[in-house]
């Protein structure tokens, strides 16, 4: 099991190694969401269709975990470049886990979470005070120097941080993703307020390597160099990904988010963007039919 779950003296970096512990859990994954929506659909009252874009939601979520941790991508994140191990980790934080949630039907986590002894937990779980605590807690712990290199000479250790990750991923985007009803979800302005905040934290760490004159991990400060990387460089640009593609990632996720409550406000008023507006307008003496006559 050793030999296959890290690079051998000698080896390529671009040597594609098996990893039965990540195909165990990428055709775990796999398994499950075809017996939930193939075997055991038929006996859950009120279950929906599934879509053909969740079926390629999750399957893409799943497509980019074995991507980020099946791939010569993990060779050489684990034994030689941060940048490419930071990418590693945004792939299976910020990309994966809302492709995996937006690929599971409500009825589906109806079936599963709304019950009586799960409901309760299930709540304190999600609320997103504890989601987003849980998820920096996690991102500020595993970052630290000595986490870190402790992390990187145990394999077996990393793939379990790696499985703590995705956890903690999934429940920090559940109540931007999802919309089960007797759960937490967001509305558009506070899914706005929750990411932004989200993009803060990743900020300070990435500030702590990108600002060190010297290698911030001595593992990768002793790594064989390839790419004409130094470790300093190789660290700017780890935090450049953790930084600048994250905080797209997130902001992105945070335009929809507006454009939607923009939309919708502007559907539900008759053409104005906030319902507020028609009432102020009353009250002035002002209709909407003198608005849009002036408007066109």
């Amino acid at each position: 099991m050793g030999i296959l779950l890290h690079v051998s003296p000698g080896d390529s970096p671009y040597t594609w190694h098996l990893h039965p512990d990540v195909l165990t859990m990428c055709a775990g994954f796999l398994v499950a969401y075809w017996y939930a929506v193939v075997v055991w659909r038929p006996h859950i009252p009120d279950a929906g269709r599934v879509k053909r874009s969740q079926v390629v939601y999750y399957c893409s979520g799943v497509l980019v975990l074995y991507l980020a941790t099946g791939t010569p991508m993990h060779e050489i994140g684990e034994n030689y470049l941060l940048s490419v191990h930071m990418t590693q980790h945004l792939l299976i934080s910020l990309v994966a886990p809302p492709l995996l949630l937006a690929g599971v039907p409500t009825w589906l986590w109806e079936a599963l979470l709304v019950r009586r002894q799960v409901l309760p937990v299930a709540r304190v779980i999600l609320n997103p005070l504890v989601t987003i605590g849980f998820f920096n807690a996690v991102l500020v712990i595993t970052h630290l120097p000595n986490v870190m290199n402790f992390t990187l000479n145990h394999h077996a250790f990393h793939f379990w941080v790696h499985v703590l990750i995705v956890g903690s991923s999934t429940m920090m985007w559940w109540p931007v993703i999802t919309n089960v009803p007797g759960l937490p979800h967001l509305t558009y302005p506070f899914q706005m307020a929750y990411l932004f905040v989200q993009s803060l934290v990743p900020s300070v760490v990435a500030a702590f390597i990108v600002f060190s004159t010297s290698a911030a991990y001595s593992f990768y400060a002793s790594a064989p160099r390839i790419w004409g990387l130094s470790p300093v460089e190789d660290q700017q640009w780890g935090a450049f990904v953790m930084k600048i593609v994250g905080s797209a990632i997130l902001w992105t996720f945070i335009g929809v988010a507006f454009f939607k409550w923009y939309n919708r406000e502007e559907a539900e008023s008759g053409g104005l963007p906030w319902a507020e507006v028609e009432q102020e307008l009353h009250e002035i003496g002002v209709t909407l039919a003198d608005v849009r006559r002036r408007r066109y």
